[in-house]
């Protein structure tokens, strides 16, 4: 099958990778990429976010499957060009995907659909800010309703940081000021046809760029699958997904058909768990990153078959995806500056010994070439996952990749998926 995926980041290049790992002889294009997705497909130059190229792009490629990577497209309605094509794509239309473009109609559908969810005040003016911190009180979550590339929120127990980042982003458009929801946070991925849900496994991300969840959020500093922990609270790992699909993802795709928007592509839950139960954070219209890169590397079931059977309203007679019992756990590796203002252009060494190692691989998220040297082109450069028999063994490989690799400045956390039992 031709494939064209659209994105740059490791979560392109997982995918990627999965896609080719299957041996079925996948001919994948990747617009517009970045040099280590290379190893796995062609780069083609494409402005992502132009709905009207990245059709033609699809069109001129004769695409079999179109999988859209990043929100942002997804935002601008690149999959509604691509369909109206007559391509089967992967991805939800612009107003499904408002489920992850505007929080407050996330918070909306929910409600409709009988989710639970923390509660929300909806923020439009710096007059109506001062009641709604005084409303859900300390720790503030203050959150930029539309997209972010991971700086719109803010949780703090600071009242005057909080008040500052919601007048920050006031200036873009409206905040969210939410409930604050303590507990242990998953990440749950649904694939979907616009009825039919399957689920994926759970992951958890580390989303603080420091060691001890310190420091500014990001867009995740590294993750681990499966998370043996369920078990205690929920039976099993199968039991808290079975829960999550039926009290969230079920009803939430069967509301927004209900509405005329259907949801077609990958419906990522983010959840919080503690003692009374599931509820949820946010929604994500696309795959997550950095959780794509430690579980799609345990899919055993291909996921061409999963992706063009929701892309064509098929998913009724696929079976539910298969994982390996074995964990994986990605580490990210970020430029200095990043998250505020990351240096870039720093020569890469070392990738050549972590290909060596048989357990371990690396998803670039932001490279370019410069004479056969891997240069840093963003913030969040690269993910070294390890695979392993468990968590403790898939990350003693990650950081055992993550000890060969060197970048001037390079900043990456040392406790990911530190004493995961």
């Amino acid at each position: 099958m031709r494939i064209l995926i659209v994105g740059s980041g490791a979560r392109e290049h997982a995918i990627a990778r999965s896609f080719a790992a299957e041996g079925a002889g996948h001919e994948l294009i990747v617009a517009p990429g970045t040099a280590g997705i290379a190893e796995f497909a062609r780069l083609e130059p494409v402005a992502a976010n132009d709905p009207a190229a990245v059709a033609e792009l699809a069109v001129r490629l004769g695409a079999e499957l179109v999988v859209v990577g990043p929100e942002a497209p997804l935002v601008a309605g690149v999959a509604d060009a691509v369909r109206e094509r007559g391509i089967p794509v992967f991805g939800p239309g612009r107003e499904a995907a408002a489920l992850e473009g505007s929080k407050a109609f996330a918070k909306r559908i929910m409600a409709a659909a009988g989710v639970p969810t923390g509660r929300a005040v909806d923020v439009r003016t710096a007059g109506a800010l001062d009641a709604a911190l005084d409303s859900t009180g300390s720790p503030y979550v203050v959150k930029a309703d539309g997209l972010a590339a991971g700086k719109g929120v803010l949780v703090t127990g600071d009242r005057d940081a909080a008040r500052a980042h919601a007048l920050q982003w006031l200036e873009e458009g409206p905040v969210l000021v939410e409930e604050f929801l303590g507990g242990r946070e998953v990440s749950l991925f649904f694939i979907s046809d616009g009825g039919v849900v399957l689920p994926l496994s759970p992951a958890q991300d580390f989303k603080r760029l420091r060691d001890g969840d310190a420091g500014p959020n990001t867009g995740g500093m590294g993750a681990y699958s499966p998370l043996p922990w369920l078990a205690a609270s929920f039976g099993s790992e199968d039991a808290f997904v079975e829960q999550v699909r039926e009290t969230v993802a079920a009803p939430v795709i069967a509301q927004l058909a209900a509405e005329g928007t259907p949801f077609v592509g990958l419906l990522y839950c983010g959840l919080v768990v503690d003692g009374s139960g599931i509820t949820v954070i946010e929604f994500n219209a696309r795959f997550g990153d950095p959780e794509t890169q430690v579980v799609l590397p345990r899919l055993t079931s291909p996921l061409s078959v999963l992706l063009q059977a929701a892309a064509i309203g098929a998913l009724a007679g696929v079976p539910a995806p298969a994982f390996s019992a074995g964990a994986a756990v990605g580490v990210v590796l970020a430029s200095a500056g990043y998250p505020g203002d990351p240096v870039l252009g720093a020569s890469i060494s070392g990738l050549d010994e972590v290909d060596a190692l048989p357990s371990v691989h690396v998803d670039h998220a932001a490279t370019t070439l410069d004479g056969g040297t891997f240069v840093a082109s963003g913030g969040r450069v690269l993910t070294v996952v390890g695979l392993g028999a468990d968590v403790e063994a898939a990350r003693d490989a990650a950081y055992q990749g993550v000890d060969l690799i060197r970048f001037p400045g390079a900043q990456h956390r040392t406790d990911i998926a530190a004493g995961i039992r």
